[in-house]
């Protein structure tokens, strides 16, 4: 194996995946995939992908490869705040752009009840916020107390009011629990300092998660994994926007990840109103923005996505969908099952970026009826790409994004109005978001080289 071939993995939930890379030609040399298994040991759809990019490229030096994962379901987190649209929304945020995923969210002061349903979810991580700076300190506490009595073993990050520290740090050491104190998630009324926050998350992913399944085990194989996936994906998303020093970025952008257990979108546009008088309500929106929605999987969710599709009058081929159930890790093998996999992922797509993107609200007020916006305008963004499996090697990939324009059934939502499709043809993203740590230029110019323009949506 060439010296200047770098190995790139994602040991995802459905799919492992191995990119190589030559760094001089800053070309795609091998692009492999093989069905993870998760279930047994990850090593071994590990070494079964490796062994691909071996018959495509001669030896390789597996150990000097670097990784990111989401295999066994990624970083499941609780979040407990004060205010649902506060600090609840603020924890919420932050884990999200840590590339974790939501499994319960609580808010006020949690009941035992409560507690015993965070105690069912056995979640990998909580987080724990509340109140501003100087501000509240009884409801922080109040659920500190509560978590030191739960019978779980996740550790804890405390992202919420300062003033309440040397009480919780109290609490908690009556108990085994394993607790982080970071900078407040927001230390001001509307104003939001997540990094601290997402920063411990990622740290806490890389030494709890990556035991589980044999993940573990899979660090004897590469040098490292360094990142959740999703983090892998947002980073080159934000490169691909934001251009580095000598090399130009395509500017705002919205990035449609569709995979087997989750559908996520990532917006990197300001989002700031654009209609006049319309007034912005709620936290400010962050530059990067990431949400995940885990039950729109098109492998592990296909009950949801079935309900949803009913409900918008499509039909979907049972006997195909019967055997993507039975068979999560199942390529689509001809035409009925290729379309039916299509509509799937456009149904996924839909939902997720209408969960995503900014709406108008009407309230009214003292002065009569008032325009609010929450979240951000997209409406303006008129480049989508489109990553994952379904879409980078779907015949229609146009169609599946096609729920990501405006339409006249919702025009309360501030989708784009008129928009150019690009598709992550190699399905290379996250290899970028992976390269970009060491060689930003290289990898921006390697993404853009594989951005195969699709049909154009006017």
């Amino acid at each position: 194996m060439m010296d200047n071939v770098i190995l790139l993995i994602d040991i995802g939930s459905t799919f492992t995946k191995v990119v190589a890379i030559d760094l001089e030609k800053e070309e795609v040399v091998s692009r492999v995939e093989s069905p993870s298994t998760v279930v047994e040991d990850v090593t071994i759809g590990l070494r079964n992908a490796l062994g691909k990019v071996e018959k495509d490229i001669g030896s390789i030096k597996a150990k000097e490869a670097i990784a990111c994962s989401s295999a066994a379901g990624g970083l499941r987190v609780v979040s407990v705040g004060l205010v649902p649209e506060l600090s609840s929304e603020a924890a919420k945020r932050a884990a999200l752009g840590a590339g974790a995923k939501i499994v319960g969210h609580f808010s006020y002061e949690m009941t035992h009840s409560e507690m015993r349903q965070i105690e069912d979810i056995c979640p990998d991580l909580i987080l724990l916020a509340g109140g501003t700076d100087g501000g509240n300190v009884k409801t922080i506490i109040h659920n500190a107390d509560i978590l030191s009595h739960a019978k779980i073993t996740a550790p804890i990050v405390v992202a919420g009011n300062k003033s309440a520290f040397d009480e919780i740090e109290q609490i908690f050491n009556t108990s085994s629990k394993v607790v982080r104190f970071v900078k407040n998630v927001m230390p001001e009324i509307g104003k939001l300092e997540v990094e601290d926050c997402r920063e411990a998350m990622r740290e806490v992913f890389m030494q709890n998660i990556v035991k589980a399944k044999g993940i573990d085990k899979a660090k004897q194989l590469v040098k490292d994994i360094i990142m959740p996936t999703p983090v892998a994906v947002l980073n080159a998303a934000i490169l691909l926007s934001n251009g580095v020093e000598g090399e130009e970025g395509l500017g705002e952008i919205i990035v449609i990840d569709v995979g087997g257990a989750t559908t996520d979108v990532n917006s990197v546009a300001w989002g700031n109103p654009t209609k006049g008088g319309v007034l912005m309500r709620g936290l400010p929106e962050p530059f990067a923005k990431r949400t995940v929605e885990g039950d729109l999987g098109v492998r592990h969710n296909i009950d949801v996505l079935l309900q949803i599709g009913k409900g918008k009058g499509v039909a979907l081929d049972e006997e195909v969908i019967s055997k993507f159930q039975s068979e999560p890790g199942r390529i689509p093998k001809d035409e009925k099952e290729m379309s039916t996999d299509a509509e799937l992922a456009r149904i996924a797509v839909q939902t997720a970026f209408e969960r995503h993107v900014g709406r108008i609200e009407i309230i009214y007020g003292p002065m009569g009826e008032m325009m609010t916006q929450v979240g951000k305008d997209l409406s303006h963004v008129t480049k989508v790409i489109g990553t994952g499996g379904p879409i980078a090697f779907s015949s229609c990939p146009e169609i599946i994004l096609s729920g990501v324009i405006a339409d006249s059934d919702h025009t309360f939502l501030l989708k784009p109005r008129k928009t150019d499709f690009y598709i992550d043809e190699k399905y290379i993203m996250f290899a970028i978001g992976l390269l970009a740590q060491s060689e930003p230029k290289k990898a921006l110019r390697i993404m853009k080289k594989y951005l195969k323009p699709a049909k154009t949506n006017t």
